[in-house]
């Protein structure tokens, strides 16, 4: 069965595999281009979900490798639910250290989060202010007057003419760069936007492109075909004719914590993932990923305390473990007792109820 995997959730990094994906069904082909730079390497952020290696996913748990390996043979999102702790964001970041696909793009979500926040901003104010000192400038016989040229191309010739200074890419438009390689794309807590985010996802999901208006409404001026934007790397990349298109379509992992139900045709779009919250081999693995090898034998006593609670249906998620894990290795030291109780105090259910 392992032989069409591309991502086997191994934890070993193994970045030619993601060659070996094939190409994609007709109705997910997409044609931007050309391709812009590789993504950068992971970052500190996978490095702090990962600690020192990736946790392998549980030999037994064929089902998640499946529709993982779905997602990426599809172009289609995964969505993924799951209690709080179960390593839903983490997974992001599993597959892009596996299969070398560079930094993790990652867009949090809250009830004010709009679709343009993670397509691109676009800073008029800045550009305005630019424009006023440009002009002072000159008035004043300085070196950025009006007798010299911007970047832009512009009759001013101050900063302020080069529009791509004051345009910078989101997470999403950034991931939906045309790349020989797809981008990893964490929507993190989807569950928590307004109504109108998830059916506004659809058309860029879908189509695999957006319009910069700023950028389409000039883009039939001379010199001004293709502009140079910030994307959400700090990278200089260009857009040509106002509008960004992909080529390899991102690994795009939305989260939830079943806090609402999605439309219809979002989740029609989507691949469904649930994630069980870690146990047994999964969480003796994420214990030694952060605390070394042997790790798991040494704080059995911590793991089997939280795991009987969880098991017991108290919400428990995997941090209570793991700080309570740390905490312990100094504030009891040769304290007869205080490791229980300290473990006891960081590993309260989250529903039980303050009194």
């Amino acid at each position: 069965m392992s032989e069409w995997l591309i991502y086997r959730g191994t934890g070993e990094p193994d970045p030619e595999r993601i060659r070996e994906l094939p190409p994609p069904p007709p109705w997910r082909n997409f044609e931007g281009g050309p391709a812009v730079a590789a993504a950068p390497p992971i970052d500190a952020a996978s490095k702090r979900r990962l600690g020192e290696r990736a946790v392998p996913l549980p030999t037994e748990d064929k089902e998640a490798l499946q529709l993982i390996n779905a997602a990426l043979y599809l172009r289609r999102p995964l969505l993924v639910t799951g209690e709080p702790g179960s390593g839903k964001s983490t997974l992001a970041h599993a597959v892009a250290h596996e299969l070398g696909l560079g930094r993790v793009l990652q867009w949090p979500i809250v009830s004010r989060t709009e679709l343009k926040d993670g397509l691109y901003a676009y800073d008029a104010i800045g550009r305005l202010q630019d424009a006023q000192l440009s002009r002072h400038s000159g008035e004043s016989g300085g070196p950025t007057g009006r007798s010299g040229r911007g970047s832009g191309g512009g009759s001013g010739g101050g900063p302020e003419d080069d529009i791509g200074r004051y345009i910078r890419l989101g997470p999403l438009g950034t991931a939906l760069l045309p790349r020989e390689l797809p981008r990893v794309l964490l929507i993190d807590e989807l569950d928590k936007s307004d109504l109108d985010l998830p059916n506004d996802l659809l058309n860029a999901l879908e189509e695999g492109e957006f319009g910069l208006p700023e950028l389409e409404r000039i883009a039939d001026r001379p010199g001004q075909e293709e502009v140079a934007v910030l994307d959400d790397d700090g990278r200089r990349v260009s857009v040509r004719g106002g509008r960004v298109r992909c080529r390899a379509f991102p690994f795009v992992v939305m989260t939830s914590n079943g806090e609402r139900d999605f439309p219809a045709p979002l989740l029609r779009r989507c691949i469904h993932l649930h994630l069980a919250p870690p146990r047994d081999e999964r969480l003796a693995a994420m214990v030694q990923a952060h605390f070394g090898e042997g790790a798991d034998e040494q704080y059995l006593d911590l793991i089997n305390l939280f795991t009987q609670g969880a098991r017991a249906g108290e919400l428990r998620p995997t941090d209570q473990l793991l700080n309570a894990i740390f905490l312990t290795q100094y504030a009891a030291r040769g304290a007869i007792g205080s490791r229980e109780v300290i473990a006891d105090l960081l590993m309260r259910p989250l529903d039980q109820r303050q009194r």
